[in-house]
């Protein structure tokens, strides 16, 4: 969301109005103060949303209406509104991106959590809503001190399509349904404040509801992003700000564009933000049919916000409007009601006046403003005296909150390779142990992009300091770009003197970040010369830790026998320290699985900005993720160890399904199938009772190991092989089941047909293909016959 550098030449003469939030200031501005500014309709709470938000729209003169629609909206004193900042960000914790935050008062710092592609590996719902809920209980502590916003601008539930994206890191992963999850529960926990029980009824957070009663109030407003197809920051010849992504139909129904559906439909968001790319030649926030697509067939209510300058973008990159005045048209016009940045500020007054956009546009606009607004308590006088009023310092980096965020980074953790039971290391045998590279003893690249200022960071060293007396520790590279070996020598030192070794290697934030995509998926510079190096002189073999959000080309590692395990821990937030010792020492069983494929060095051949999802053997396209990709992998999706082993079984499950009894009467008396690649098939909009085709899938996981831990159960379907365009096979369920050594357990998922054993076809239309369709759990393979008949 940060505004490149490139921008600044654009907009040296801005109109800056004031802040809303003030550092010095222990309480946050706010209108409807008496006994001047109180007794205006708008102010009225008896009164509806709707009247209250076409009251405050009425009150204002064309120029006020304009200068709302600005991230930084102008305060209005003639009616006592003060300034507001939309833009705040809460990815994994309340980040210092955006204007929106300070932790320059009484609040000096919040809780980080791991970045969110840790999270993922954790296939936890209930882990993910209650994350979402301490950042808002932070959001809104920090919102009643004057230090934060109540509009803040997350998640990022973009597909993380290609192994080089630099913002893949702040998403789920490669999976629609998985980014779908994450969208409902993240937008439900942030929005609500509360309740649901999960992993909060064992660690005290969100056991009370913070906003109960129902009705369409809101503790804080999340935002979807980035809607839609965006996935490239800065490749080759190809920015993000002129990128225009050409996707078929096929691809953004079942790929692009799930998330965004289920975050507005079962996770309610109050705010879609429209991505800087063009879909198809037009820009995203100037493409009417998109955004009015997300109101109009999904029943979205809320702001549509532009990513930052990307109003701008329509005509100074896209160059798809002939004015500035015909791109602040088009964008209100298409229904993005503000503007981050200053476009709309300067250039609609000039639009309306030559008749390119008219006031109402600009009434719409504020309407769904207003309503958030609204909807959040804005208007209902002093916060402090509300709802959430109570809400403080003392609700921040608590001890609950902390030991969430550790256990999130405990349960994302990824053990890739465990050679002969390697891991867990034995306390008391480890006399020494050595631990190299340029992350593993730096607290401040432990979180990735869009964090904070986390409340007691702990680096990899000091986590691994309170398990081994004699530890020592060596930089091995200057930074991570290690363009030099002149720090080995110190590094091998200490590594010929120790009982273990642990290197430390990967990607930071000057590898991969928002404007910055890789080149390549190998280790940067001389860190494999490193790992290999150290491997070879040890004592024993090594223990690699990878850090970095995006996939890389370990190999050499896999393959190395003096390299006895692998771990990613990816950016595992201020508690990434103590959870790596604990699990590196066995005091917790790892249980994450990779969210996205780790693909070859030979991958960075694909054009990135290809963004077909479907592989195309005859011109040398691969496809992209688990689900249409062909090649060889590194690691593919889901993989992660344990230090235990388990059995799966099927214990119930149907063979056989009829759909006769589903299909609408019309389609029945037609009797006629349509035929595609010689399989039978039928829209799924055809079959009138879905409800009645669901059933459950029992399953029993076994551990068969000394070690009690997790396991995280994902269920695949694969459709009647041969039908053109088909995945190889794609996630339907997950969930993650406790075990005890030497014991089973039993979980149940539901499987819907009309959603899971259905694809979309090359018109971008759902069918359910008739034939045998294949449930798969780890090696196992369940067959189910759906029949006409």
């Amino acid at each position: 969301m940060s505004k490149h550098s490139l921008f600044f030449s654009l907009f040296l003469l801005t109109f800056h109005p004031t802040f809303s939030h003030q550092p010095n200031n222990p309480h946050p501005q706010f209108p409807c103060t008496p006994p001047h500014h109180n007794s205006y309709p708008f102010c009225n709470t008896s009164l509806s949303i709707k009247t209250r938000a076409q009251s405050l729209i009425s009150h204002l003169t064309l120029t006020e209406k304009i200068q709302q629609l600005s991230d930084n909206a102008t305060k209005i004193p003639r009616l006592g509104i003060p300034a507001y900042e939309w833009w705040s960000e809460s990815l994994h914790g309340i980040a210092t991106n955006g204007p929106g935050i300070t932790f320059s008062g009484k609040i000096k710092s919040a809780t980080s959590f791991p970045q969110v592609i840790v999270s993922a590996a954790s296939f936890n719902r209930s882990l993910w809503y209650e994350i979402a809920v301490v950042v808002a209980v932070e959001g809104r502590a920090m919102y009643n001190l004057g230090q934060a916003g109540l509009t803040f601008w997350a998640p990022n539930i973009n597909i993380f399509r290609d192994p080089r994206w630099g913002r893949g890191q702040e998403t789920c992963g490669e999976d629609p349904m998985v980014n779908s999850a994450y969208a409902i529960e993240f937008v439900r926990g942030f929005q609500e404040g509360g309740g649901g029980g999960g992993v909060g009824s064992e660690y005290g957070v969100g056991r009370k509801r913070l906003l109960s009663g129902g009705g369409d109030g809101l503790m804080l407003s999340a935002c979807c992003k980035h809607y839609t197809a965006y996935d490239l920051e800065n490749w080759k010849n190809f920015s993000r700000y002129s990128f225009n992504a050409e996707v078929t139909e096929q691809d953004m129904q079942d790929t692009y564009e799930p998330p965004f559906r289920s975050c507005i439909q079962q996770g309610k968001a109050s705010c879609l933000m429209c991505s800087y790319n063009s879909l198809n030649g037009i820009p995203a926030c100037a493409h009417k049919d998109l955004l009015q697509k997300a109101r109009t067939d999904w029943g979205f209510k809320g702001y549509i916000a532009s990513d930052c300058d990307a109003v701008a973008t329509i005509y100074e990159y896209h160059n798809y409007t002939k004015s500035p005045e015909d791109a602040v048209a088009i964008a209100l016009k298409a229904g993005t009601d503000i503007n981050c940045g200053t476009y709309m500020l300067r250039h609609t007054k000039a639009a309306i006046e030559q008749g390119k956009v008219k006031e109402e546009d600009v009434d719409t606009a504020l309407f769904n403003l207003f309503t958030v607004q609204l909807r959040l308590g804005l208007f209902n006088g002093d916060p402090i005296k509300g709802k959430f009023g109570s809400l403080g310092p003392n609700d921040v980096c608590t001890s609950k909150h902390k030991l969430l965020a550790l256990e999130a980074a405990r349960q994302g953790i990824v053990l890739l390779k465990n050679d002969k039971k390697f891991l867990p290391l034995k306390k008391n045998v480890v006399s020494s142990l050595a631990i190299i590279g340029p992350m593993a003893n730096d607290t401040s690249k432990m979180g990735g992009g869009y964090t904070g200022i986390p409340c007691n960071p702990k680096s990899i060293f000091e986590g691994l300091e309170t398990y081994v007396k004699k530890i020592s520790y060596a930089a091995g590279c200057l930074d991570v770009p290690c363009k030099s070996d002149a720090g080995f020598v110190e590094a091998l030192s200490i590594a010929k003197e120790a009982d273990y070794v642990i290197v430390v290697a990967g990607l930071d934030l000057s590898q991969e970040t928002e404007d910055l995509d890789r080149i390549s998926l190998l280790l940067p510079g001389y860190q494999t010369d490193l790992v290999n190096t150290l491997a070879a002189i040890s004592k024993k073999p090594v223990i690699l830790i990878l850090t970095g959000g995006g996939p890389l080309d370990v190999s050499f590692a896999e393959e190395n026998p003096l390299i006895a395990s692998i771990l990613w821990i990816g950016y595992p937030g201020e508690a990434g320290g103590n959870a790596l010792a604990q699990i590196i020492f066995g005091d917790y069983n790892p249980s994450g699985r990779l969210p996205m494929t780790w693909y070859p060095e030979s991958f960075t051949r694909v054009p990135m900005n290809d963004m077909n999802m479907r592989a195309n053997k005859s011109r040398g396209y691969p496809g992209r993720t688990y689900r249409f990709y062909t090649g060889d992998r590194v690691y593919g999706f889901g993989h992660g160890l344990s230090y235990t082993n388990y059995t799966h079984k099927f214990l119930s499950a149907p063979n056989k399904l009829s759909l006769l009894g589903s299909i609408k009467a019309e389609s029945k008396k037609k009797m006629l199938l349509q035929r595609e690649d010689l399989l039978d098939y039928i829209h799924v909009d055809e079959v009138e009772y879905c409800d009645l085709l669901r059933f459950d899938v029992r399953i029993s996981i076994t551990n068969v190991g000394d070690s009690d831990g997790t396991q995280v159960v994902m269920l695949f379907a694969r459709v009647p092989r041969g039908f053109k365009g088909a995945p190889e096979k794609e996630l339907i369920g997950f969930e993650r089941v406790h075990t005890v050594s030497y014991s089973y357990t039993e979980t149940c998922m539901l499987v819907d047909p009309c959603k899971h054993f259905s694809i979309v076809n090359e018109y971008g239309k759902r069918i359910l293909l008739v034939g045998e369709h294949s449930l798969i759990l780890e090696d196992l393979e369940h067959i189910i016959s759906v029949e006409m008949w």
